[in-house]
Parts: C-alpha cells; sequence; structure tokens
C-alpha cells in the first residue's frame, strides 16, 4: 500500500497494518498547517495531535519518502521515525515534460503569476503587497493570481482578494483545471510560500521554461538555484520580494536566460519518470 498526504498516510497506514497488507510506503508531501508558522493555540494543539498519529502510524511503515530533507530532519529532531524503517528524501512528485512542454516568453507587458490555494501560508498576502508596491511603480507590469478559496484556518476571505482586485494592482482568475495557458503568458512565475513539500507549480512553471522567485524555506529552496534561474527571499518579506522583482523589471533579459535554465534543471532533477524510477527502487518493484 502506498499513501501520501496527511490523511492516507495516517489512517491509511495504520488499517493496512491491521488488515496484514505486507508492504506498506507513506510519502510526506509536506508538512502544512500544522507544522507551519508558530505553534500557539489551535496550531500548536492540532500539532501536538498530529505528531501522536504519526508516530503511532508510522512505526508500521516499511518505507518513507519525503520530498525535501528538511521535513525529514523535523520529523527526526520530533522523534517521529521508526528505526526500522527505510527512509528516503525524493525530488517531489516530479513534472511531466512532455505536458509541460517549454514555451516561448511574451516579455510584453512582464507579467508575474502566482498559482496556489487562497492560504495566508502560501504568501498570497505578500504576493498582493509587493504587487501594490510594484503597481505604483511600473506601468508596464501586471501582477495575476490564480487559485481557489480554501476553508482552512489560516483561508483567506473572498472580500480581501476582491479589494485587491477592484484596487486594480492584481487580477485574479480563481481555480483553474488547467494551469499551462496562465503559465505560458506569464513571464516569471512567484510563489512566496511558508513551506512546502516540494511545491508542483513551481516545477510546472519551470518545465515550461519560467524564472522563479520562492522563498528560502523548506521544500521551495531546493527548486531555485540563486541567480541561475531564479532568486530566493526570506519568509514574509514583502520588501526582499519587491527588490527580487524589480531584477526582473531593470533586467528583462533575466527572464529568458533564467527560464531556460529552469528547464534544464527540471529535466535533468524533476522529471516525473525519474523521481519514480528512484520511489520503485526503494520499494523494491522493477
Amino acid at each position: 500500500m502506498f499513501s501520501y498526504t496527511i490523511k492516507p498516510v495516517i489512517w491509511g497506514t495504520l488499517v493496512a497494518a491491521s488488515c496484514k497488507v505486507p508492504k506498506r510506503v507513506a510519502l510526506i508531501t509536506g508538512l502544512g498547517y500544522a507544522f507551519t508558522g508558530e505553534a500557539k493555540g489551535k496550531r500548536k494543539l492540532i500539532k501536538g495531535i498530529a505528531c501522536n498519529l504519526y508516530r503511532q502510524s508510522l512505526r508500521w511503515a516499511h518505507c518513507i519518502f519525503f520530498q525535501n530533507p528538511d521535513d525529514k530532519a523535523d520529523f527526526e529532531t520530533l522523534g517521529l521515525l521508526p528505526s526500522n524503517s527505510l527512509i528516503k528524501v525524493v525530488n517531489g512528485s516530479g513534472v511531466d515534460t512532455n505536458r509541460f512542454a517549454p514555451q516561448p516568453v511574451n516579455p510584453d507587458p512582464l507579467k508575474f503569476l502566482m498559482i496556489a490555494r487562497l492560504l495566508a501560508d502560501k504568501g498570497v498576502r505578500e504576493y498582493a503587497a509587493a504587487a501594490k508596491v510594484l503597481q505604483d511603480k511600473y506601468s508596464n507590469v501586471e501582477f495575476h493570481l490564480v487559485g481557489g478559496l480554501d476553508p482552512n484556518p489560516v483561508g483567506l476571505q473572498k472580500d480581501e482578494i476582491l479589494e485587491w482586485v477592484e484596487n486594480g494592482f492584481l487580477k485574479w482568475w480563481g481555480a483553474q483545471g488547467d494551469v499551462r495557458p496562465f503559465i505560458t503568458d506569464c513571464s516569471v512565475y512567484v510563489l512566496p510560500s511558508y513551506r512546502e513539500g516540494t511545491p508542483r507549480t513551481v516545477l510546472e512553471a519551470m518545465a515550461i521554461g519560467r524564472a522563479v522567485i520562492t522563498t528560502d524555506a523548506p521544500g521551495c529552496r531546493e527548486t531555485v538555484y540563486e541567480g541561475d534561474n531564479g532568486f530566493l527571499v526570506p519568509v514574509r518579506s514583502v520588501n526582499r520580494l519587491v527588490i527580487a522583482m524589480e531584477k526582473f523589471i531593470h533586467s528583462p533579459e533575466l527572464i529568458e536566460s533564467m527560464g531556460s535554465r529552469s528547464r534544464e534543471i527540471v529535466v535533468e532533477k524533476y522529471d516525473v519518470h525519474k523521481v519514480n524510477l528512484s520511489m520503485f527502487k526503494a520499494m523494491g518493484i522493477d
């Protein structure tokens, strides 16, 4: 049995063990709300419950995959990992480099794009704040947001998003079934998230050949080689995000050169077939 995301990993592994499923594999795709931000109040309570459930379920897993080394280190520090399981870090979930094929960039106007569920922990407010600063300074720059509302405790309200739209510094497209047209239409992809497993939207943007700005945070920092295919900024720093975005405004030639490097990195490191093969080998599947 192969399970991923928190509820299937916890409950699925426990049920599979009780049913004597002979081999049980868990994929930790990110730590989510409970492990992001300061652990206090409701978040602290949920983190405590999650840790206890992870500890109880993962002791029945034969193999545990992580999508970044920070998540693995946090689980080790919290004492959630059994000593007799195979523990391995893989390069995210991979991306289909054929489906997300390279597309030429139209740099005029320069368009920034963020794709995410509308959660505070994704850095949506920081992206909007940076967009407002830059929209006031530059006339030929656009800021686009794709993503749906979410009932998560840190989910943003629709009125807040609409206020940004009405003020004219952000274009919101809601949730989309196919993000490829939006990535193709953008110049630079931005994800100021506080924490990820490995962000799929970043990999998809890289595969299409887009430069990336993301945070120096777990899961995100692995996708960008600073100054090579994009820029890393501190979590929650609107000022540093503005500075990184301005680099593309002042030096638009970086858009194409860094986008090309993004494609090369994805093909080399994040191609879904390579990622799957590494997981099959670890699970003993030929």
